[in-house]
């Protein structure tokens, strides 16, 4: 039987970290489709937040996929591991004492919701980018959806594997017909009023 490792307290903490960075840390969960403006409306919000004096983290599903996780391919269960993984590393973010930013598919409501579970009460804001399948498809930035309806592409969400959509989520945004500016004012709005930003 392996030894399982004991987790070692440190003296400095993430409420000193959130005292010397006067603000709240969070994690801010963007989902949507493929092409439904996630990374474009997360950046938006993480420069707004810099510009404001936060200390922010975007995490972008792209992006990571070229390191920690480029050994993941897109099955179900590489799915499942990819979000694990980011709520992990989301939940040091937020213990870092950082506004944390993930935008990914993350097409399973239960994998989302394991890493809600990951967080203390209040720290996971999910921001659900609700954009429809013609939207998406017509704007297509990367060509995916023509690759996926021609059959060069398996299991894309949407297509042909679903995307469950959340049922609760603490921000439910209609970004069909709205500026990627407003849908970000909206993330703002809301972590102003919710208290996050602190003074």
């Amino acid at each position: 039987m392996t030894n399982m490792p004991v987790w070692h307290t440190h003296k400095t903490h993430r409420a000193h970290r959130e005292r010397l960075n006067g603000h709240r840390a969070c994690l801010l969960w963007f989902t949507g489709l493929s092409g439904s403006g996630k990374s474009t409306i997360a950046g938006l919000v993480e420069e707004k937040l810099h510009t404001m004096g936060k200390r922010t983290y975007l995490l972008d599903g792209d992006n990571v996929r070229h390191g920690l996780n480029q050994d993941l391919g897109f099955s179900d269960q590489d799915r499942v591991e990819n979000i694990r993984r980011i709520g992990e590393m989301s939940w040091l973010f937020v213990d870092a004492g950082m506004i944390t930013l993930a935008a990914f598919i993350s097409p399973f409501r239960v994998d989302r919701d394991a890493v809600r579970e990951r967080m203390e009460a209040g720290d996971f804001v999910e921001v659900f980018i609700d954009t429809p399948l013609a939207t998406c498809e017509q704007r297509d930035p990367k060509g995916l959806y023509r690759r996926a309806r021609e059959g060069e592409i398996k299991d894309f969400t949407g297509i042909d594997s679903p995307y469950e959509p959340p049922e609760a989520p603490e921000l439910h945004i209609v970004n069909d017909g709205i500026a990627p500016e407003e849908a970000a004012a909206q993330v703002i709005r809301h972590l102003q009023a919710n208290g996050y930003l602190g003074q």
